[in-house]
C-alpha cells in the first residue's frame, strides 16, 4: 500500500528491503520509510542516518532505543520522524485527546480508560497509538502512568482486543456515576496510515532534525 500510494503521488520506488543481507544503494534514495519489526527498526534507522538518508519510522515496540536514534540523528545532522501512527485523522485525534485531558484534569468525578481493537496479526499490545494517547493524558493530568488490562489507582487502564481484520479502533472514555464522555477514532482501512507516511516522507525531504507528525501537519 505504501508503494502504490507513493507511485500514485508520482514518486519512484528505488529499493524494497526485507532482509538484512540485502545491499542498499543509498546514493539513489531521497527518503527511506521503515515499517518493519521491533528488533529490526533501530538497525534500519541507524543505517539510514549513517548514510545521510532521511528516515520515517512507524514501527512500534523498539522505543527503548529511541533516545539513541535521536542522538545519532543529531550527530549525523540527519532527519528523522517517528510516529506511533501516521494517519492524519489519528494525529488530529491525538490533539483532541490533549485538549480533553486538560479540560478534565481537575474534575475528580471522572476516571479515564482507553480501549484499542486491532486485527489478530498485530504483535504488540497495547498498540503504540494507545500508548501515545495515554502519555498525552498523563502529561496533562494527575495520572502517573498506564497499565494493561488492570484498574489501579493513579494509572490509566488500557484494554487491548485482537479481533478479525480490524484495522484499528481507539476509544478514550471518561466515566462518572452519571455519564460518560468519549472520543473515538475508527480506521476503515489501512490506507490512511500509508498515506500519512508518504506525506511525512514528502515533508521531511531536504530538512534536518528530529520531527513528529505535529510538525508535518503544523499542529504545534
Amino acid at each position: 500500500m505504501l508503494e502504490q500510494i507513493a507511485l500514485d503521488r508520482h514518486h519512484e520506488i528505488v529499493a524494497k528491503i526485507d532482509q538484512e543481507s540485502q545491499e542498499i544503494d543509498f546514493a539513489n534514495i531521497d527518503v527511506a520509510i521503515d515499517f518493519s519489526m521491533p528488533n529490526a527498526a533501530f538497525g534500519n534507522i541507524s543505517n539510514c542516518l549513517n548514510n545521510n538518508t532521511p528516515v520515517i519510522s512507524g514501527t512500534t515496540g523498539w522505543l527503548d532505543k529511541y533516545d539513541e536514534a535521536v542522538a545519532l540523528c543529531n550527530k549525523t545532522k540527519g532527519a528523522f520522524i517517528y510516529a506511533s501512527n501516521f494517519s492524519l485523522g489519528v494525529n488530529i485525534f491525538f490533539e483532541l485527546n490533549l485538549q480533553l485531558a486538560k479540560m478534565m484534569k481537575d474534575i475528580e468525578q471522572y476516571k479515564v480508560a482507553i480501549e484499542e481493537i486491532h486485527h489478530t496479526q498485530k504483535l504488540d499490545a497495547p498498540s503504540g497509538t494507545a500508548i501515545t494517547l495515554a502519555e498525552g493524558i498523563i502529561a496533562n493530568s494527575e495520572y502517573e502512568g498506564w497499565n494493561l488490562e488492570k484498574n489501579e489507582s493513579g494509572l490509566i487502564p488500557i484494554n487491548s482486543k485482537r479481533i478479525g481484520t480490524t484495522p484499528g479502533t481507539h476509544t478514550i472514555a471518561y466515566k462518572s456515576k452519571v455519564d460518560t464522555i468519549s472520543l473515538q477514532h475508527t480506521a476503515h482501512n489501512r490506507e490512511g496510515f500509508a498515506e500519512g507516511a508518504i506525506i511525512a516522507a514528502e515533508w521531511i525531504h531536504g530538512k534536518t532534525g528530529i520531527f513528529t507528525m505535529r510538525d508535518v501537519l503544523n499542529l504545534g
